[in-house]
């Protein structure tokens, strides 16, 4: 008797691929020029471990680094456009 199996899309080469986002481009690109490991190797031993009387416990290094390093470059790109159109403003008022 000759059974069937059904093959999966994935099995055809019929990979769904997502589109790019300009997230996911920001994000790569901060993997690879940030140094992830040595950085979390360097602030482990100082940072705050979980209490003995309980409570919240603390963020991952690795994430306390990775949200802060996001806001600091995007709170930069973000003022980037103002900066000029302040400049350009004081020029006209300077005149």
């Amino acid at each position: 008797m000759n059974v069937m199996k059904q093959i999966s899309l994935g099995e055809t080469g019929f990979e769904r691929k997502t589109k790019r986002t300009r997230k996911r481009e920001f994000l790569d690109e901060m993997n690879l020029v940030v140094p992830w490991a040595e950085l979390v190797a360097l602030i482990a031993p100082h940072a705050a471990t979980r209490s003995a009387r309980g409570g919240r416990p603390p963020f991952a290094v690795e994430t306390m680094l990775r949200i802060h390093f996001l806001h600091v470059w995007t709170r930069r790109l973000l003022q980037a456009p103002f900066g000029d159109v302040q400049r350009s403003a004081h020029m006209y008022t300077a005149c």
